[in-house]
């Protein structure tokens, strides 16, 4: 039977629920009463493969302009709207982990908050973390791991000034997700859309490859001076990008062009188009750099392309419209959320076909996995949830309450804490130990 996990003390300045530094200092019955509750998991819902794949997953403008807290937004860059600590009591970050991840206890430490409406944050391990506000801020804030607001970056540019053809005005972006460079110097944003002087075809969730819409670009952001460096041109509304291990290339899925670009990380240029298919998201690479693996969300199967020649293969038959895909750090077995299913499916690289589908909560959409590849942390959109998950048996662990529609989620792996981003506004941060 699975743990729903603990349901702390009501505070309505923590959405709802304190956190178990916060309800350590309330009445013992009360720690008593949430440490053996357990609630019913609800049911996982199941997507309309003739649907829109992910149409579903964008906020209204009144929810991405409206914080979960309620309280008044701070402008831009000066400082997040964050949950205090009880009082008499200064909220501590998450330290390194001392047991294996799925020995120990999850649990949220602070909810960080403000002018933000984050799809994802990616934690540098260098002790930054990079949440993405897409159009409905226009901006990229960076926090520290003191929870502190490092500086917003906005993501207006010129694009002449990188050496590209432009309206000889600035043109703004829409930050989606983000990926860092091994050694922390650099992350790489890509933007859903452009906005502007020059730009008429926005993106959009439900497209075909022929449907005319702008090609976008990838930001290269400098990690020490926390400044865009690099505008790199890409396909039709670019989602998911990762680096590989070895640094060389940085990839990324254009969602309406079908396909994948492959930049050179030494230029800053792309040198290669790799056609995928419908609606391409998540990727994962192996170990070695040898092989990405790209979700295909509008079908069954996984993509694989070779990094040497960039031919393109499948793992096929893994379910119903696969969006996130991450890799055990020894790259035996992949994970993948699939979308019209409600599951997160675990594949067994070595045989090719996936081995195990669980159930974490309705609509589990991004993830990430520990240093030590015991535990994943999926976020479960409609259930306005995070699932600890054992990777051993795929067991859910824990299941906490977060804010409306988490849609991002980060593992930082020096302290082992968990950051989830929601689209209401508000990032929680978990630690766990």
């Amino acid at each position: 039977m699975r743990d729903q996990g603990f349901r702390w003390p009501l505070d309505p300045q923590r959405n709802g629920f304190m956190s178990p530094r916060g309800a350590a200092t309330g009445a013992i019955g009360c720690l008593l009463i949430a440490a053996i509750g357990a609630w019913a998991a609800a049911a996982p819902s199941e997507t309309s493969a003739n649907q829109p794949v992910e149409a579903a997953a964008e906020p209204t403008a009144t929810e991405a302009s409206s914080p979960a807290t309620g309280r008044a937004a701070p402008a831009p860059g000066t400082g997040p709207d964050r949950a205090p600590a009880p009082a008499g009591e200064a909220a501590t970050p998450p330290t390194a982990p001392e047991r294996p991840s799925d020995e120990r206890l999850f649990h949220e430490v602070f909810t960080i908050s403000g002018d933000i409406s984050p799809k994802s944050v990616v934690a540098s391990d260098e002790g930054l973390f990079f949440a993405q506000n897409m159009m409905y801020r226009h901006t990229i804030t960076v926090y520290d791991r003191d929870f502190e607001l490092v500086k917003t970056i906005g993501d207006q540019v010129r694009l002449e000034e990188f050496g590209l053809p432009g309206p000889g005005a600035p043109v703004q972006g829409a930050p989606v997700e983000a990926a860092f460079s091994p050694d922390g110097a650099y992350a790489y944003v890509s933007n859903y859309s452009m906005y502007g002087p020059g730009f008429a075809g926005e993106g959009s969730d439900s497209c075909t490859s022929d449907a005319g819409l702008d090609d976008s670009f990838v930001y290269r952001v400098d990690v020490k001076r926390l400044e865009i460096d690099q505008v790199i041109p890409v396909g039709a509304v670019p989602k998911y990008v990762a680096v590989t291990p070895d640094g060389r290339f940085v990839l990324v899925t254009n969602w309406c062009s079908y396909d994948m670009s492959v930049i050179e990380a030494s230029s800053g240029k792309e040198v290669r188009r790799v056609p995928i298919g419908r609606y391409p998201r998540g990727i994962a690479v192996d170990p070695g750099s040898t092989t990405a693996f790209v979700a295909v969300m509008g079908g069954t199967d996984v993509a694989t392309v070779d990094l040497a020649d960039f031919s393109v293969g499948a793992i096929t038959g893994v379910g119903d419209a696969p969006r996130h895909l991450v890799m055990a750090p020894d790259g035996r077995y992949l994970y993948a959320t699939l979308n019209d299913e409600g599951v997160v499916a675990r594949i067994d690289l070595t045989a090719g076909n996936a081995t195990t589908k669980i159930a974490t909560g309705q609509a589990p959409r991004s993830m990430d996995i520990s240093a030590d590849g015991r535990s994943l942390y999926v976020v479960n959109y409609e259930s306005n949830t995070v699932s600890k998950v054992r990777t051993a048996d795929m067991e859910v662990l824990q299941e906490l309450p977060v804010g409306h529609h988490p849609i991002g989620i980060t593992y930082d792996d020096p302290t082992g804490s968990v950051w989830v981003a929601c689209y209401s506004g508000t990032i929680h941060v978990f630690g766990d130990s």
